[in-house]
């Protein structure tokens, strides 16, 4: 460990610009212009800070260079770092200017329109003075975020693979997954529609290797059925929304998200069973539950879906 403080402690703010840098460019001389120094000069650091480490951090080729394993751990707390300080900068740009702190909560389509409205308004309730800073996007896209410290608490479903390192993850409710078209679709006029009349249709499906779209596939070839035919990929909601009401196409969803849409008459619900639930969830950074402000949102974020389990 003193090896690891001595040279990490040598490491100023420009030097992991630096690295970021030398990551996005992959080449010395371009990263080494970008940064306004000379290629000498920065190839004469990286390699007195690649002794200091004890393991090369980026490999050299005949097309530039290229981050090893213990590289691409360096660039990701080096994110961190340059992250964290720039949202300390804004944060107290803004109290200096009679502004509140923010932060930052990412959600994902699922928790859109119960889970993450219910959670913001009793976090008001307890924290007036706090900012919400509100992200929304693919899970996948949601814990890069949280990993780079660009947001604080990231929600939606939960995959099957373990959060990466420095994340912890809590279940928060398992809903099921249901069928859904426009109100007045042909098939919400059959009292019993089936799987192979539902085929015989367009369908909007969520990206490959999104949760919802593996518990969908899954539960298909439970039954038998190969996936559905996809004529639309989608992995926005309210696209998918207007695309359903100008057409006969057909979507999968989260049960929560569906009777939302239902009350609004935006949607309609099929009696098809998919026998198969998602998982929703939150995710954090370890080291921030000591922070207050987003202790507060974790536990806002609880107490919403013990409400959501509750109402069933």
């Amino acid at each position: 460990m003193p090896e690891l403080l001595d040279w990490s402690r040598r490491l100023h703010m420009r030097h992991l610009q630096w690295l970021l840098l030398l990551e996005q460019t992959g080449s010395l001389s371009e990263a080494a212009r970008t940064a306004h120094t000379t290629q000498p000069g920065l190839s004469k650091w990286l390699r007195e800070l690649e002794d200091d480490v004890g393991t090369p951090l980026f490999e050299r080729h005949a097309r530039g260079i290229s981050p090893t394993r213990a590289g691409h751990l360096v660039l990701l707390y080096a994110r961190r770092v340059l992250n964290a300080m720039q949202r300390a900068e804004e944060d107290v740009e803004a109290v200096r200017h009679g502004g509140l702190r923010r932060v930052m909560l990412a959600t994902s389509p699922a928790a859109t329109f119960n889970l993450v409205p219910d959670a913001i308004v009793r976090y008001m309730r307890l924290q007036p003075d706090i900012q919400i800073g509100l992200r929304e996007g693919p899970m996948d896209e949601l814990l890069v975020q949280l990993e780079r410290v660009q947001v604080d608490v990231a929600v939606g479903r939960l995959g099957s693979s373990s959060p990466p390192p420095g994340l912890q993850y809590e279940l928060l409710y398992v809903e099921p997954i249901v069928l859904v078209a426009r109100p007045g679709h042909p098939l919400t006029r059959k009292r019993a529609p089936t799987w192979q009349q539902a085929f015989g249709y367009p369908w909007i499906v969520w990206p490959t290797g999104t949760p919802i779209r593996s518990n969908l596939e899954s539960s298909l070839a439970e039954i038998g059925l190969a996936p559905p035919p996809c004529t639309v990929e989608s992995s926005s909601m309210l696209a998918s929304i207007s695309l359903l009401r100008d057409s006969d196409l057909l979507l999968a969803v989260s049960a929560h998200v569906a009777d939302h849409f239902v009350r609004l008459k935006q949607m309609a619900r099929l009696p098809l069973s998919m026998g198969t639930a998602g998982a929703l969830g939150m995710y954090w950074r370890e080291a921030t539950t000591s922070d207050p402000a987003i202790a507060g949102l974790i536990e806002s974020l609880r107490e919403a879906a013990r409400q959501i389990r509750e109402a069933g």
